[in-house]
């Protein structure tokens, strides 16, 4: 039984849609926390004019009767307010006359899919590349990922992000416990566990703002509560770290990850890298450096996930470039965008993960209805219990 999505939809047309399977039967689904989850996903400082439009809600189109989950597929639809204003240009029925303002897209940005996704697809209006690889298709990821951790609170595991660095701001990425990061407000500005930093960072972005430029940064996204023996040491496809990495790594302009102290531990002496074993009434880690993942298993300490984001490829100070048809050099297309999305890509960081470990816990637990699923759930940690 596996627990997976897919989602459709560009940036600018009618609707992004979602398909989740693998649910089991009587998950009580609440639609409030599913459009929490893409407010969430709306704020922080250094937002673009897009999110002062849209203001998401999903709606739940199959999948769910009576605020339970049937155990078919479900699907979510999140409409695209802003379509109103791109009727003509995203329609998808042909059109016997241009557009007054087609919104041609000829000049790549560099850093951004146009080129590399025109060149490949063979278009000659590198929008059609644009409308997919924008980050607005992670409303949908979101959506998504707040149906997984409706499932996951049933075995008693939360997920909650925050931002531990900006730019080059502080020089040392900040280090919280899961209190720490619990108390952060869910109207702060830049979900900062410091608000002395955090005011730092708002001048930072400031800055960049009035340069024309994008500030990219780190998120940190901690599980709590995860079982023991999620994911496998037998094959490389069942390694969870393996699989958190390919999540993570699939969210726009991220561009690596890190689990646990992954970048430091690679400087130390091993004697200074590995969490040694206590037991007290069961077998624990007196550190978490590895960031609750051994040999691609969860070994019970919180899982701990780093995000590094880009800065974002859409500058107003506009870079170089080249006009696709008259390859004479031009200045970079201009898209509303963003100053910095870190704080969003945390929420978006925390989707993901949450997806992956539903996934993790279909496969070994299974079960076509929830009943099912703890029953199993619960004859397994009997089991740990006995080790």
């Amino acid at each position: 039984m596996f627990f997976r999505f897919t989602t459709a939809g560009e940036s600018h047309g009618k609707a992004l849609v979602a398909i989740i399977e693998g649910m089991p039967s009587g998950v009580e689904i609440d639609i409030e926390k599913v459009n929490f989850e893409l407010w969430r996903r709306q704020q922080g400082y250094g937002r673009g004019g897009r999110m002062k439009i849209e203001s998401d809600k999903a709606e739940i189109l199959t999948g769910v009767r009576h605020g339970k989950t049937l155990g078919s597929p479900i699907t979510l639809k999140i409409e695209n307010r802003d379509f109103v204003h791109w009727t003509e240009i995203m329609s998808s029925e042909p059109i016997e006359n241009e557009p007054k303002n087609p919104r041609i897209v000829k000049r790549p940005r560099p850093g951004h899919a146009d080129l590399a996704g025109g060149q490949k697809f063979q278009t000659r209006d590198l929008r059609d590349i644009l409308e997919r690889a924008s980050a607005r298709e992670t409303a949908a990821r979101v959506a998504c990922g707040a149906i997984a951790k409706q499932l996951l609170e049933n075995f008693g595991t939360e997920i909650r992000s925050h931002v531990i660095k900006l730019g080059n701001f502080p020089e040392i990425p900040l280090a919280k416990t899961w209190e720490e990061i619990a108390e952060i407000k869910t109207d702060s500005l830049l979900n900062v566990a410091d608000e002395t930093i955090q005011s730092q960072l708002v001048t930072l972005i400031d800055e960049a703002k009035a340069n024309g430029d994008t500030l990219g940064g780190i998120f940190e996204v901690v599980a709590k509560n995860v079982v023991i023996g999620l994911g496998s040491h037998t094959s490389w496809r069942e390694k969870l770290d393996g699989r958190i990495a390919q999540a993570v790594m699939s969210i726009q302009a991220v561009k690596a990850v890190e689990i646990g102290e992954g970048v430091q531990n690679a400087l130390r002496l091993g004697s200074q890298v590995h969490d040694e074993i206590v037991y007290q009434e069961n077998f624990r880690r007196s550190t978490n450096r590895a960031g609750g993942l051994e040999g691609g298993i969860t070994n019970g300490e919180e899982l701990r996930v780093r995000g590094y984001l880009k800065p974002i490829a859409t500058l107003k100070k506009m870079l170089r470039s080249v006009d696709i048809d008259t390859k004479k050099e031009e200045l970079a297309a201009f898209e509303r965008s963003d100053v910095t999305a870190v704080p969003a890509a945390g929420v978006i960081g925390e989707a993901m993960l949450a997806i992956v470990l539903a996934n993790s816990m279909r496969e070994k637990f299974g079960g076509d209805s929830l009943e099912e699923m703890k029953r199993n759930f619960e004859g397994y940690l009997n089991q740990l219990k006995q080790y």
